[in-house]
């Protein structure tokens, strides 16, 4: 292969990730934006989280099929067609997310009636550290950092416990005022979700490390039992 051509790969892989880039940084909006919506009660913005779908699978539809072009146009091997392969799996992943996403702005809908304070705190700081594992790893992705990509992966322990907390919180609530149990319902939902997306994100942390090194991380990933 001429140096003309490994250099058209590597800008034309380049792309690729400038494109997913695009598509992570609707996810992020979709997830912060979601989680504003359920804790100011926002519901023209969970609507506006909701319409976004289409355009993301618009992205998702758009980067497979720039993916498969480059696979069969410039025939990649090695590492190169690794990270190709990598590319349409963190798509994947981060379609996943925003149907998390939407699924969480979607709940804001069911909140109107209730009291929401506490409830909303709780679910509003594991959000944040949701939203932060998230960019981590799409800053990880872009740079094809993986050493960054296996810390995020350490954390999401930290999610498993948050969502654990949460849980326990929401279940005494909901003994001390049973008028609580429905919205409290609602907040676990919500919270599971954000767990899932936390899962996600450790995926696209692994796929990183496999993208860099041709193998997926040799330790199992930390976990915390449901409670």
């Amino acid at each position: 292969m001429n140096s003309q051509t490994v250099l058209n790969i590597s800008n034309e892989l380049e792309l690729l990730t400038g494109e997913i880039a695009g598509m992570g940084g609707l996810v992020e909006d979709m997830l912060s934006d979601a989680l504003a919506a359920v804790v100011t009660y926002d519901a023209e913005l969970a609507l506006e989280v909701v319409d976004r779908d289409g355009q993301l699978d618009e992205l998702k539809s758009k980067i497979e099929h720039t993916i498969f072009d480059l696979i069969e146009r410039r025939e990649l091997k090695g590492q190169d067609l690794r990270q190709a392969l990598a590319g349409m799996k963190v798509a994947v992943e981060l379609r996943r997310i925003g149907n998390l996403s939407r699924s969480i702005a979607k709940r804001t809908s069911h909140l109107k009636d209730y009291e929401r304070s506490d409830q909303a705190k709780s679910l509003d700081r594991m959000g944040r550290l949701v939203s932060s594992q998230l960019k981590r790893v799409l800053d990880a992705y872009g740079e094809q950092d993986y050493e960054t990509a296996l810390d995020v992966r350490e954390r999401d322990e930290e999610v498993d416990e948050f969502y654990n907390s949460i849980f326990r919180i929401m279940v005494t609530y909901m003994i001390e005022d049973g008028r609580k149990i429905s919205a409290c319902a609602h907040f676990m939902f919500m919270a599971k979700k954000l767990e899932r997306a936390g899962d996600h994100c450790s995926q696209i942390a692994e796929i990183i490390h496999y993208a860099a090194t041709g193998e997926y991380p040799a330790t199992e990933r930390p976990v915390v039992d449901d409670v």
